[in-house]
């Protein structure tokens, strides 16, 4: 019996230089030196990265902390001191990235910093604050929020670089098998109504190359073929047309109907998933039970005698 491949294991396949986590063989790159240089332009990065994810407004500049935060002290409304909370995150993790940009470049002049200094105990403030305050901020979508995006920036400076690279591929590997596991039901869903048969190919086909495009750094030479696949890969999926008779009843209409939102749901899920590079779990929970819907109806519409056989056992 095979000895099972050890986590963090690298190996070059096919010619590229891959990492293994979580039953997945990663796109592994180099991680820059560990300088204070490298440190700083990472935080910036993640910076750009979490407001590119999450809802639109709340990217306020540090400097409008006591602004943001008597905005949401003094809101009675829930739903608005839901959105001032968001803000008032925002500003806060833009005050911590902006003191640990200009630590960076203390430290870079030679200035020792001390763990006790009271800016770094601001940052941790900060940091704190703005993490209890993240889960008001919502993903792009509006359905949930990714929460681990907010404290990567804190650790990215706390950890030896390399160690934070180590974390994102767990990262990636768990999304990796989230992607995996809702393009199956999507393609087992849909591929058992006569209406979407023959999708099962291209659901498949999309989650495959949305889990390279997952794995590839912006960076990376590839990523011009890279996207340019998942965008032709994401536009035949949506392309899909239901295999509807022009008799059909108002039932087998509304069914087709349910299923393209179905396919455009599925879809869009995933492809958030990718460019955060994080689960979404509520987000993917709640788009299987609604396949799970899909299917109970889809096959009590493709047989109506045995679907009044179960209301009839339901009644006795």
């Amino acid at each position: 019996m095979d000895e099972p491949t050890p986590e963090g294991t690298v190996a070059v396949i096919d010619g590229v230089r891959r990492i293994y986590y979580d039953g997945y063989w990663l796109k592994a790159y180099e991680p820059p030196a560990d300088s204070l240089d490298a440190k700083k332009r990472l935080i910036q990065a993640l910076t750009r990265r979490l407001f590119n994810h999450v809802e639109h407004g709340i990217n306020i500049p540090g400097k409008r902390l006591e602004d943001a935060r008597r905005a949401y002290e003094s809101e009675e409304d829930p739903a608005r001191k839901r959105v001032k909370g968001a803000m008032y995150a925002g500003a806060m993790f833009n005050r911590a990235t902006d003191i640990f940009t200009k630590l960076v470049e203390l430290q870079e002049l030679g200035i020792e910093i001390a763990t006790d200094n009271p800016l770094m105990r601001e940052c941790g403030g900060c940091l704190q604050e703005a993490l209890k305050l993240g889960r008001l901020v919502l993903h792009r979508s509006g359905d949930e929020g990714i929460d681990e995006l907010w404290g990567e920036p804190f650790r990215a400076f706390s950890i030896p670089v390399e160690a934070f690279y180590e974390s994102r591929y767990i990262k990636i590997a768990q999304a990796l098998r989230e992607v995996d596991r809702l393009a199956a039901v999507m393609a087992s869903t849909l591929a058992a109504t006569p209406l979407f048969s023959g999708i099962e190919p291209l659901v498949l086909e999309f989650a495959r190359i949305a889990k390279i495009k997952c794995e590839t750094l912006r960076t990376d030479p590839d990523i011009f073929d890279v996207w340019a696949d998942f965008v032709t890969a994401s536009e035949r999926l949506g392309a899909v047309a239901p295999a509807l008779s022009p008799a059909a009843d108002e039932t087998s209409r509304q069914l087709a109907t349910d299923g393209l939102h179905l396919i455009l749901q599925g879809r869009n899920l995933v492809t958030d998933i990718i460019r955060a590079r994080v689960t979404m779990p509520k987000s993917a929970r709640e788009y299987i039970e609604r396949c799970e819907t899909f299917a109970a109806r889809a096959h009590a519409t493709s047989h109506p005698a045995l679907a009044a056989a179960d209301i009839g056992l339901l009644q006795a």
